[in-house]
């Protein structure tokens, strides 16, 4: 039986830690079996850098989006630009968008209140568009949660999920996929690791979140990339006690599925607007 190919379902290729090897990267990713990678946006500023990348790289589909982090530096007018830029064939998600708690700020209020008002109206985008989300949560999925019992979205993918099982039960049935990657490698991640080998597998799909997120066999300091994925996804199957087919053809099976327009992507021409 031949594999399913895996589906990197989030990796920031477009990051400076690829300048001098983006293309390198591409190819070994290729070789270890990743035959599409998703490259979300955090920023109006780099919208075209990963439009262009899915221009030169048929493999690679994208997503558009503010990020929670970058709202105290993005305008109104930020929306606007996504808007028009969600028209673009490439385009099989908005994101990378929600809220972080995390970040300390000097106003944290002012923060939380601007980080939700760029969520809400990137929901309502997603809305407009039929498009799926990517997600950004960390320490808000309960607020998170409601935005989106406001903003009935097309599903999407809860990236880097650390929530509860609770949680994760309550995106399932708002039709998300669960993102799981290096952070499921480590052997002191019991929950994170429980929830891996407890929730249904159609809930999952891989992700490196490259060059971040590193697992656990890379050195401190050493960059994440795409290529990693074909480990991490024996690291799931070994949790699950599966085989690694079962787990390639399964999580790919759920990434074609919560984002539609990635089965197209090697078909269709991509033309940048």
């Amino acid at each position: 039986m031949q594999l399913a190919g895996l589906i990197d379902t989030h990796c920031h290729l477009d990051a400076a830690e690829f300048s001098t090897d983006r293309q390198q990267q591409v190819a070994l990713a290729l070789e270890a079996g990743v035959t599409n990678m998703v490259i979300p946006a955090v920023a109006r500023e780099n919208f075209s850098a990963v439009l262009d990348l899915c221009q030169q790289h048929k493999h690679c589909a994208c997503a558009l989006g503010v990020h929670p982090m970058y709202v105290d530096g993005a305008a109104l007018a930020d929306l606007d630009a996504l808007q028009e830029k969600l028209r673009h064939p490439a385009v099989v998600a908005v994101g990378e968008i929600g809220l972080d708690y995390f970040v300390a700020h000097s106003d944290p209020l002012a923060n939380r209140q601007r980080q939700s008002l760029f969520f809400s109206e990137q929901l309502k985008l997603a809305k407009q568009f039929d498009l799926p989300v990517i997600l950004h949560v960390r320490q808000a999925i309960d607020e998170v949660l409601m935005h989106l019992r406001r903003h009935a979205v097309p599903g999407g993918i809860a990236h880097a999920f650390n929530g509860s099982l609770q949680q994760a039960e309550q995106f399932i049935g708002m039709g998300f996929k669960l993102g799981f990657g290096g952070a499921m490698t480590y052997q002191r991640a019991t929950k994170l690791r429980d929830l891996a080998k407890s929730l249904p597998l159609e809930s999952i799909v891989l992700e490196t979140d490259a060059p971040d997120m590193p697992p656990s066999w890379l050195a401190a300091g050493q960059k994440n990339s795409p290529k990693e994925l074909a480990k991490i996804a024996q690291v799931l199957a070994d949790l699950r006690q599966v085989k690694l087919s079962q787990v390639l053809d399964i999580t790919s099976a759920n990434a074609r599925q919560i984002l539609p327009k990635l089965v197209n992507l090697c078909t269709s021409p991509q033309v940048l607007l």
